[in-house]
């Protein structure tokens, strides 16, 4: 049970690095890929798809941690 809690907090740790390391790049994914001239603070489309996922993510890892210390 440990070592199956421990792999999935591994492929987590590494999925939310990769996270938010996308979202990192270039102040986000528009301007990534030539469309930001303006500032806009609104997220739209796969940036708004990435930055939910991380929030997802991150709860599956704390909630993933909490049961390793737990078992």
């Amino acid at each position: 049970m440990n070592s199956l809690l421990l792999i999935i907090q591994i492929v987590l740790s590494a999925l939310l690095i990769g996270l938010i390391m996308v979202q990192a790049r270039g102040k986000g994914l528009s301007s990534a890929w030539g469309g930001g001239g303006g500032t806009s603070f609104s997220r739209r489309g796969l940036e708004r798809l990435i930055f939910r996922a991380t929030f997802f993510v991150s709860a599956l890892f704390i909630l993933f941690s909490i049961l390793q210390i737990l078992a």
